[in-house]
């Protein structure tokens, strides 16, 4: 059992912190998908509405939590939370009932903006493109965080682009 899970953020982003265009991803990258899963699965994830629509079916394996201000929506298989306080205590109770040590935030731009001063780690793909969209990933203060791994990705067959995924801790 995790006695101390750390509240984790995994996005994947442009060069220009581009990280969705009309609710979706501006790019398919089978391989960040499969290292998205592995980082995720058996962990609570927490994400807006919007993302919690872009999604194909609930993420299998996790609990999903979503923040939305109407108190009458409606997310089968997902918990729904009005009050991004409750949706993060219910992520830290869930990860302490599971053993989970990672609480993680998937997105979208609007939860990243506003909760990445909570986090205490980082997955972060960035995606060897420059691309046009409508939601943004916010700049990172390089003063706040160290990069404790990067791995560069071969494009894959089912890539659109190359990629690269670093972690990175708080100071």
């Amino acid at each position: 059992m995790s006695t101390n899970p750390k509240l984790s953020l995994i996005v994947a982003k442009s060069r220009n912190g581009v990280i969705g265009v009309d609710g979706d991803l501006p790019w398919r990258l089978s391989s960040d998908l499969k290292f998205f899963k592995a980082t995720t699965l058996g962990k609570p994830v927490m994400m807006g509405r919007v993302t919690w629509e872009s999604l194909p079916f609930p993420l299998p394996g996790r609990p999903n939590l979503v923040l939305t201000r109407n108190s009458a929506y409606e997310a089968p298989k997902a918990e729904l939370f009005t009050d991004v306080h409750a949706m993060i205590g219910r992520g830290y109770e869930l990860a302490g009932l599971t053993g989970a040590d990672e609480i993680m935030l998937i997105g979208g731009a609007k939860l990243y903006a506003s909760l990445m001063k909570y986090c205490d780690r980082m997955y972060i793909t960035e995606v060897d493109a420059m691309i046009e969209g409508d939601a943004h990933f916010p700049a990172i203060r390089a003063d706040e965080w160290d990069l404790i791994s990067e791995q560069a990705h071969a494009q894959g067959e089912k890539d659109d682009f190359l990629f690269t995924v670093r972690q990175y801790e708080r100071r």
